[in-house]
C-alpha cells in the first residue's frame, strides 16, 4: 500500500488539530512532522536522520519566517517534496509568488477537509489541485493578455508536452531532454496549473482541440 508522508506547518492550534485528527484517519497518509513555524520545521529536519516528506501543508501567516519565505529553504532540504500552500490569503501577488517560488498548489483554508485530503492524494500522484476561487484568479490573471494557453509555457514545458503527445513515458521524456524524472514531474504539475487541467488525458485532449482550431 502506498504511503504519503505528510508534514504540517501551521500555527493555528484549532486548524492544526483538525488537520491532524482528520487526515490521520486516512490509512495512506502518515503525518511525519507537525510544526508551528518554518524555523521549527527546519530544525526538526536537521536532527532527523532520514527525513521522509512527500507533501508539505504550509501556512503563509506564520510567526517568524512566513510561509512564502519558507518555500525556498524547505525545497533546499526536501527537493522532492510537494508544497501545498494552505492559507487565508487569496491576493494575486501571494498566489503567484508562492507558485513561482516552488509551491505546486494553493488552497484556501475555507476548503473542506475532504477536499484538502483529495488535494494531498492527487498532488502526490502527479496531478494538480487548486481551490476554485484560486483557480479563477489564476485564469483571470492571464485572461486580459488574450494569449493561447500554450504560449504561457516555457520552452522546456512545451518540450515535455510534445513528449507526452508523442506517447513517451516520464522516463523516456527525461532521457530525451537529459533531465531527471523528478524535474519532468515538477514541470507536469506546473503545466497542469497553467492550463487548468488535472490529468494527462485532459492535456492530450486540450492539445488536440487547440491544434484543430
Amino acid at each position: 500500500m502506498e504511503k504519503i508522508h505528510l508534514a504540517i506547518v501551521e500555527d493555528d492550534i484549532l486548524i492544526k488539530e483538525s488537520l491532524e485528527r482528520y487526515l490521520g484517519e486516512n490509512k495512506i497518509i502518515k503525518i511525519t512532522f507537525i510544526a508551528n513555524s518554518v524555523e521549527d520545521f527546519l530544525k526538526t529536519l536537521d536532527v532527523s536522520r532520514e527525513p521522509k516528506v512527500d507533501v508539505v501543508l504550509l501556512d503563509i501567516g506564520l510567526p517568524g519566517i512566513s510561509g512564502l519565505e519558507g518555500i525556498r529553504p524547505i525545497k533546499e532540504k526536501l527537493p522532492k517534496a510537494n508544497i501545498i500552500m494552505l492559507t487565508t490569503y487569496e491576493e494575486d501577488e501571494k498566489i503567484f509568488k508562492a507558485l513561482c517560488g516552488g509551491a505546486v498548489s494553493y488552497i484556501s483554508k475555507r476548503t473542506p477537509l475532504t477536499k484538502i485530503e483529495e488535494a494531498i492524494i492527487t498532488i502526490y500522484r502527479g496531478g494538480s489541485y487548486m481551490s476554485p476561487s484560486i483557480a479563477r484568479k489564476v485564469i483571470n490573471y492571464f485572461a486580459p493578455k488574450q494569449e493561447k494557453e500554450e504560449s504561457m509555457l516555457t520552452l522546456r514545458q512545451e518540450q515535455i508536452v510534445q513528449g507526452i503527445m508523442d506517447g513517451l513515458s516520464y522516463k523516456l521524456i527525461a532521457e530525451r531532454y537529459m533531465i531527471s524524472i523528478d524535474t519532468v514531474r515538477d514541470h507536469i504539475k506546473k503545466i497542469y496549473i497553467i492550463l487548468n487541467i488535472h490529468s494527462k488525458a485532459e492535456l492530450i485532449k486540450k492539445m488536440h482541440t487547440n491544434s484543430s482550431k
